[in-house]
């Protein structure tokens, strides 16, 4: 019955400490995924930005919005609006019900590291070596995976990533689980 109990306060201390972390934030809609990209190259360097899956409450045209500070709005808006970049929208997630979509998921099985992000998925082993790259249906995975797999993921160069060899949305996400890949691999070696 204790422990019941501590479950449900822990859940509802999650739920709070989630709603204080949308607070102040704010994500910007897009049209299409080529301008969300842009808008990522552009701003990822001068503001504190994640990538994410806007709620399917709002979703238009683009699996993919930017989260932003709301402190930021009017840098950022001047500078999508220096590169040419219009989005649809820009919305305040002090509403909760707004919450935007994780795009990273990280599963472990039998000691393998399984990142995806979006449809598209890179596995390693313990030693960081890539065993698989699949999901998608874009016309350059077969390639990415041709030029990726068997290979240790801290001994890619940037030239050799799959934003540098991809050119389509598959080539984006499977990108940014590439880069998370490897991230929990530096972190698990330290």
């Amino acid at each position: 019955m204790i422990g019941k109990l501590k479950n449900i306060l822990k859940l509802k201390k999650d739920k709070e400490t989630e709603k204080d972390s949308l607070k102040g934030k704010g994500l910007i809609i897009f049209e299409n995924t080529k301008d969300a990209m842009k808008a990522e190259s552009i701003l990822k360097d001068k503001y504190k930005i994640k990538v994410v899956a806007p709620p399917v409450e709002i979703r238009e045209g683009c699996d993919l919005a930017i989260e932003y500070e709301l402190i930021d709005e009017f840098g950022i808006k001047r500078e999508l609006e220096n590169n040419n970049i219009k989005p649809l929208k820009f919305i305040s997630l002090n509403d909760y019900s707004l919450k935007p979509l994780e795009l990273i998921k990280i599963k472990e099985v039998d000691g393998f590291i399984l990142v995806r992000c979006g449809n598209m998925k890179i596995t390693i082993d313990k030693e960081g070596n890539i065993v698989n790259i699949s999901g998608g249906g874009c016309p350059d995975v077969p390639y990415l995976a041709l030029k990726l797999k068997g290979r240790n993921i801290k001994d890619i160069k940037e030239e050799e990533s799959p934003k540098s060899l991809g050119f389509t949305l598959c080539a984006y996400t499977l990108n940014k689980a590439f880069e998370k890949a490897r991230e929990l691999f530096i972190e698990n070696e330290r």
